[in-house]
């Protein structure tokens, strides 16, 4: 039987969150540069959006770009920018009827980047489909920092007291308040973490991790990590019997 024959279309993850991971390796292996690796792949991003949206997936969270990312050689910096603002095609989502939004410090991208994202984000808010979520300079720790930040001062100000503050209140002043929080974490190249990458909405994701470089990713990879998410018990700290 095949892939796409295995796949419940009822129970398709509402929100599936990637770390693309293997650019880098990618491109050494074929002896390229690591700019090349990442130019391979951005392409690989359209297709799985479209893929994604095809299946239907209301949500996907792309981690496109970490803080601890700004530490890299500049020269590579410099060149996912210049990828980053060459691959935001409205084109393909108003084809596709997908809408856009980021996460993240996004200040600290260059103001080029920055008025293409809010461009974007804007054109394609009518769109009703899936929506795609670029996490760039985005840390979690980061986040949830914020977020404390801002019930600290509503605290200050008297309009919330500390008892006020739990898990409900926390997630909605993080960055993701908008959506649910992933079903379904994708790592692709090999490694097993999930590198200050929605650390409190992975609370009880299911977690897919696959030696396949993100450029080789493509959409039968995705329905198998589809397929992978179909076959567990989601519990949420009940017991099977409770579920069944």
């Amino acid at each position: 039987m095949s892939e796409i024959l295995e796949i419940d279309p009822d129970r398709i993850p509402q929100h599936v969150a990637i770390i693309m991971d293997g650019n880098g390796r990618w491109a050494k292996q074929k002896g390229f540069s690591r700019s090349f690796g990442h130019k391979a792949g951005e392409e690989t991003v359209h297709v799985i959006a479209e893929e994604a949206a095809r299946l239907g997936v209301k949500f996907l969270t792309l981690y496109t770009f970490s803080m601890e990312n700004w530490k890299r050689p500049a020269e590579e910096i410099e060149a996912l920018m210049n990828l980053l603002f060459d691959s935001i095609e409205e084109e393909t989502f108003m084809k596709n009827n997908i809408s856009f939004q980021v996460i993240g410090d996004i200040a600290r991208l260059p103001q080029s980047v920055k008025d293409r994202l809010a461009s974007c984000i804007s054109n394609t808010s009518g769109n009703t489909g899936m929506c795609l979520v670029l996490a760039l300079s985005y840390s979690s720790q980061w986040e949830i920092a914020e977020a404390a930040k801002q019930l600290a001062v509503l605290v200050q100000k008297g309009e919330i007291s500390a008892e006020d503050i739990n898990p409900d209140a926390i997630q909605k002043h993080l960055s993701t308040n908008f959506m649910p929080n992933p079903d379904l974490l994708i790592r692709t190249g090999g490694e097993c973490r999930l590198s200050n990458f929605l650390l409190w909405q992975c609370a009880y994701s299911e977690l897919y991790f696959c030696d396949t470089y993100w450029p080789d990713f493509n959409a039968d990879e995705l329905k198998k990590a589809v397929v992978y998410f179909q076959q567990r018990e989601r519990r949420f700290g009940k017991t099977s019997e409770q579920i069944s």
